[in-house]
Formats: C-alpha cells, sequence, structure tokens
C-alpha cells in the first residue's frame, strides 16, 4: 500500500521496535517486546503509573510499578517526551478501552528509556479545549502537525494524490514533471520571481500552471498526459481564488473534442466522490453540495456562457441556490 494504514496490525522490521503502538492484541500476550513513540498522556493510581504511548500508527499503554528504579523519572516526565520500553504484553488489568483496537493488553514495562525529553508545552496536543490562534499554529507548526485533524488532512491528501494516479494509469496517461523555474507566461495573475546569481539582474518565474509545457508535449507527440502540478501566483486571497501556491491535477489530452474533456473529468470526479476510503459522501451532504456529486456515474449539468449570464447574472452560479435573474 503506498501509504500507511493506521487500521492494519503493522509488525515493523525496525531495530529500536518490534511493533508500533497500534500493532499488539490478545494473542500476543506473553510475548516481550520493544516500542517507541511519544507520551500522550499519564495517570498514577495508588503508585502504579499508567502512560499512553502513541506513535503516528496508534496508542498503546504502558503501565509501570513503583518497585521500578525508573518509576520516579517516568512520573516526572513531561507529556510530548519521546521514550523507547520493553516489556511483557499482558491482559488489560482494568476495563478495556474499546475506542482503540490495543484496548485489550497493556505492556508491564521492564525496560525504560528516555530518548528525547520535552520541554514545556505552548498548547495541548490532544484534548485542547479552546483553539490556537494560526499565529500560534503556525509559530509551533511542528507540533501543530502532530495533532489527530493535522494528520488525518495530510493523510486524506495522500489518498487522493494516489488514486488521481491511480486513475490517470489506468487511462493510459503518461506523468510527467515539467520545470519549476522558467519564464514569465501571459496567464491570469501575478507572476513570483526568482533572481538569478548568474545572470545580475534578470530572473526567472514560478509556473503559474504548467500550460506551455503541456502544449509543447503535444506538439512533440505526447499523445496524454498528466501532472500534480505546483502552481504559483503572486495575489491575494479570495473566496474564489487560490492563494499563493497550490497543487492541481493538470491534463493534456491531443486529439480530443471538449465533449472528451468533459467525459474524462466526469469520471475522475465521480470516482473520487463516491470513493467508500474518502468518506465524501457525508462531507458533500454535510456542506450541502449538489445532488449530482453524491450519485455514482451521472453526468455533469452543463449550461454556455450566455445562458450562465442571461439566467443568474454571472458565469459562475452556484447551483445550490435557485437564484435565477
Amino acid at each position: 500500500m503506498p501509504y500507511p494504514d493506521k487500521n492494519i496490525k503493522k509488525k515493523t522490521e525496525a531495530s529500536l521496535r518490534t511493533h508500533t503502538c497500534n500493532a499488539l492484541r490478545v494473542e500476543d500476550i506473553g510475548d516481550t517486546v520493544s516500542l517507541i513513540g511519544w507520551v500522550q498522556s499519564k495517570r498514577n493510581f495508588g503508585g502504579i503509573l499508567f502512560i499512553d504511548l502513541r506513535d503516528y500508527y496508534g496508542l498503546t499503554q504502558l503501565v509501570i510499578s513503583p518497585e521500578k528504579d525508573f518509576f520516579q523519572t517516568a512520573s516526572e516526565l513531561r507529556i510530548e517526551s519521546v521514550i523507547k520500553i520493553s516489556g511483557k504484553v499482558i491482559k488489560r488489568q482494568g476495563q478495556e478501552n474499546k475506542k482503540i483496537v490495543t484496548g485489550s493488553i497493556e505492556i508491564e514495562v521492564s525496560l525504560f528509556h528516555v530518548e528525547s525529553e520535552s520541554q514545556i508545552l505552548p498548547f495541548p496536543i490532544f484534548n485542547n479545549p479552546k483553539k490556537e490562534s494560526e499565529e500560534t499554529r503556525l509559530k509551533y507548526r511542528f507540533l501543530d502537525l502532530r495533532t489527530d485533524k493535522m494528520q488525518r488532512n495530510i493523510l486524506f491528501r495522500s489518498k487522493i494524490i494516489n488514486f488521481l494516479r491511480k486513475k490517470m494509469n489506468e487511462f493510459e496517461f503518461l506523468e510527467i514533471q515539467t520545470p519549476i523555474l522558467t519564464a514569465s507566461s501571459p496567464e491570469g495573475a501575478r507572476d513570483f520571481l526568482v533572481p538569478s546569481r548568474l545572470h545580475p539582474g534578470q530572473f526567472f518565474a514560478l509556473p503559474q500552471a504548467p500550460q506551455q509545457f503541456k502544449q509543447l508535449l503535444m506538439c512533440s507527440g505526447f499523445d496524454k498526459y498528466f501532472q500534480i502540478a505546483p502552481c504559483f501566483r503572486d495575489e491575494d486571497p479570495r473566496s474564489d481564488r487560490a492563494p499563493g501556491d497550490f497543487y492541481q491535477l493538470d491534463i493534456e489530452m491531443s486529439f480530443v473534442t471538449q465533449d472528451d474533456i468533459f467525459t474524462l473529468v466526469e469520471d475522475i470526479m465521480n470516482c473520487i466522490f463516491n470513493n467508500e476510503d474518502f468518506s465524501q459522501k457525508r462531507i458533500l451532504e454535510k456542506n450541502n453540495y449538489p445532488e449530482i456529486f453524491l450519485r455514482s456515474n451521472r453526468k455533469f449539468p452543463c449550461m454556455s456562457y450566455k445562458k450562465a449570464v442571461e439566467t443568474y447574472g454571472t458565469d459562475k452560479p452556484d447551483l445550490r441556490y435557485d437564484l435565477k435573474m
């Protein structure tokens, strides 16, 4: 699988750990294992210390008895410190946690090593009752990216891109990477400029889209091309414009009609929005998107520019609302 799946039981071949924090189950009881990860939470119940250890894949509960010589060190350790432990897998003594797949077991820790001790955090990583300001989140981006929401977003993006690549390969498109440093092109926005060290006073432009390169490829005989292309546009962010830099699925085809392009894009969009892995149906329904996105293999409604302007007064009408002229 091209991206990690947190729902799959995974045993690692790495030398620092025998398993990930999502891998252990009831059938592993009695095994001696090694785990490494971040301290997500700590609880001290009657002198027995419980630690939730987190890595990218999930959580595993650790239990440390007060007889251990590292008990005090573990008790004073700050949240988000990185630790490496070894111990025996045992059946969870208290109530099972049915919210996580490792909720039936815990690790009785016998070896404990602090890999990296955390400083005082500027904001809680998990169970944060308030939303931090964007300025704080960007200042401590490495912490913000640890939050469950941000990791889900990045994983979702990875799934979408891999899905698009798979679909385009099924349609026999060739993936090509076009240059980033290029000459300025007459697009719809301002260029970002990069000064040249070898040629003082002259500049490269970052591409607003790989348009010219796509057309060169078609002239050169490449029949179908696609690229997950970075685009750079020096313009203010607006509700209908992507600010700064963004990625887009860029497509070019030779010897085709407008309807051929429509059919291809409709197929891709239908496949994305009806793929159960992406859970898009819930998102679309929540945002009141048109019903066309909620059904598979449906043709998109088409209208001419003239009809759009005469009927709605704009060339980009919002069809979720019946606001005709």
